[in-house]
């Protein structure tokens, strides 16, 4: 425990008891020095019951230490007195910036016998993030509030709020190269499959429900099977653009929070199919999940998103910084980003280099433009035709994008892209 006092009232008192007696003795004036008196009775009395050294404990228990947004978590913290004397103690809980306090009290004042334990029960939520609970802060003070001393109480305890998951049906991706393993990506290769690839030769063991009667018959003397796509699992890596230039506040939300919404689904999705997913968020700093597959996987890129936040960095303002050296050759790229104009020149080196590359872009147009109305109809469509120029120019180069009005639930604008 570190203790902090507070003594600034009592040395007020002090210095003004004995300023009077100085002056009243330098004047030889017994009106001044009758008045130092009632201060001077004030600091003995103070100084006769200073307050004693505190010897608590404290424990916290948490309903929950994992939630979504909104969610209500409960917080107990019991503080016990293992010293021998009562104490009178006002007890406070320090909640970490960024929680709602929405019942309850975290402050308590009362006598705290030897052995009694005290409890602040009360509730809280917050938005995605991580939380962090240090102590309590239990301050006593003498009979007469003069001398404080407030002691930091260690009580530790975390909340991480995960951003929301929203489930998505199979994403329509198809790397340039795959791994060995069967999933649901399409390999560009024949094989055993679902989606029709070619016709071949029927070579022996070939099922007899893969012949193809019509190739067949045009041919006599040959047998001819269907050929399928072979479905394999991929390296995928998901970029969060987290840059502050690319955020845009809203009324209640800012645009990164549905960028981070659109991640969390991404990575589900991904993940759940099997394949290999790494996740870099890009803005504050270079935040990099290495590849992986699973559950654990999963629940390390949530953890990692649930962290993420914006960042204005001059090394790391444009996505040339992107350090691409990090996915595997001719693997597929998923950028969540608004995108900036300048965006373009980076997205097609990734393209030049063998990357295929999928855009899920909530539009910052659309999104400002709902929280100014009407006053900004001019300038929303200047900025729609610039953005539509940058839309289209990665179009052509090969780019798949998905351009996400937040208010279109992401689910659907995933639907419309695949159709």
């Amino acid at each position: 425990m570190t203790a902090l006092f507070d003594n600034r009232a009592l040395i007020g008192l002090s210095a003004l008891a004995f300023g009077l007696a100085l002056l009243g003795l330098a004047t030889l004036n017994g009106a001044l020095i009758m008045l130092a008196v009632p201060p001077a009775i004030f600091v003995g009395a103070a100084l006769l019951d200073t307050p004693t050294n505190l010897q608590l404990r404290a424990t916290r228990t948490l309903s929950a230490e994992r939630a979504l947004p909104g969610v209500m978590i409960d917080v107990h913290v019991a503080v016990t007195n293992h010293g021998l004397h009562p104490t009178p103690v006002l007890i406070a809980d320090v909640l970490p910036a960024g929680l709602e306090l929405t019942s309850g009290q975290p402050v308590c004042l009362t006598l705290l016998a030897p052995g009694a334990t005290v409890t602040l029960a009360y509730t809280v939520r917050g938005m995605r993030g991580f939380y962090q609970f240090n102590g309590v802060q239990a301050t006593v003070s003498d009979c007469l509030g003069l001398g404080r001393r407030t002691v930091a109480v260690a009580a530790p305890g975390k909340i991480l709020i995960m951003p929301e998951v929203v489930r998505l049906t199979r994403l329509g991706i198809r790397p340039r190269r795959t791994r060995i393993f069967s999933g649901t990506i399409p390999a560009r290769q024949g094989g055993a499959g679902v989606e029709f690839f070619g016709v071949r030769e029927y070579q022996a063991g070939d099922p007899v429900r893969w012949i193809n009667n019509l190739a067949t018959a045009r041919f006599p003397g040959s047998l001819y099977v269907n050929e399928f796509e072979q479905e394999r699992v991929a390296d995928i890596g998901i970029i969060l653009d987290a840059r502050r230039g690319s955020d845009v506040q809203g009324t209640n939300h800012t645009l990164f929070e549905y960028s981070v919404q659109a991640a969390a689904a991404l990575s589900d999705a991904l993940i759940s199919q099997g394949n290999r997913v790494g996740l870099l968020i890009y803005g504050h700093a270079i935040e990099w999940t290495f590849p992986g597959y699973g559950r654990i996987q999963r629940e390390k890129v949530l953890r990692a998103l649930a962290q993420a936040r914006t960042g204005d960095r001059a090394a790391l303002a444009s996505l040339a910084d992107i350090p691409t050296r990090l996915f595997p050759a001719r693997s597929q790229i998923v950028l969540v980003s608004p995108l900036q104009p300048g965006d373009a020149p980076p997205i097609l080196h990734m393209r030049a280099h063998g990357y295929e590359v999928l855009i899920v872009s909530p539009d910052p147009v659309a999104f400002e433009a709902k929280t100014l109305g009407s006053v900004a109809d001019l300038a929303a469509r200047i900025a729609r035709v610039e953005r539509q120029a940058l839309l289209q120019r990665l179009l052509l180069a090969g780019v798949r994008i998905v351009d996400w009005d937040v208010e279109t639930p992401l689910a659907q604008a995933l639907a419309h892209f695949h159709r």
